[in-house]
């Protein structure tokens, strides 16, 4: 049986999976079909959705993110990153230019994987925030 620490943990992953092939421009047919819906996977995982999500300070983020198991952190902020990343894509937005920043960089920290696509992504993001 599935808890719902476990199904929550399964979101996110497959949710930073979606949004990895989105980023790097390699969408799968049934991704693009299905559409990703922000507001419900933010809902099921945060219970709050992307707007609301995305309102808070990164140090509350941070906060939500340590209520949760140490061993699950990595894939929070991995996720968050992406998400961040994948939407100021979109809107050019510098707030989430440096959300996306600092949960990479957290990411980076707790999970202790040399990832070099993510630190690619912190330098991009470092120069469109000068």
């Amino acid at each position: 049986m599935i808890t719902d620490k476990e199904f929550t943990l399964r979101l996110i992953r497959q949710l930073t999976q979606a949004l990895e092939k989105l980023i790097l421009d390699k969408p799968e047919e049934s991704l693009m079909q299905k559409e990703l819906d922000f507001d419900t996977l933010m809902r099921d995982i945060f219970k709050m959705d992307f707007t609301e999500v995305s309102s808070k300070t990164k140090e509350k983020m941070i906060a939500i993110v340590n209520e949760r198991q140490e061993r699950d952190h990595k894939d929070y902020y991995e996720m968050l990153g992406n998400l961040f990343y994948f939407n100021s894509r979109i809107n050019h937005n510098k707030d989430f230019q440096d959300k996306a920043k600092t949960f990479y960089e957290l990411y980076l920290q707790t999970s202790g994987i040399f990832a070099l696509p993510i630190i690619n992504r912190i330098n991009e993001l470092k120069k469109a925030l000068e």
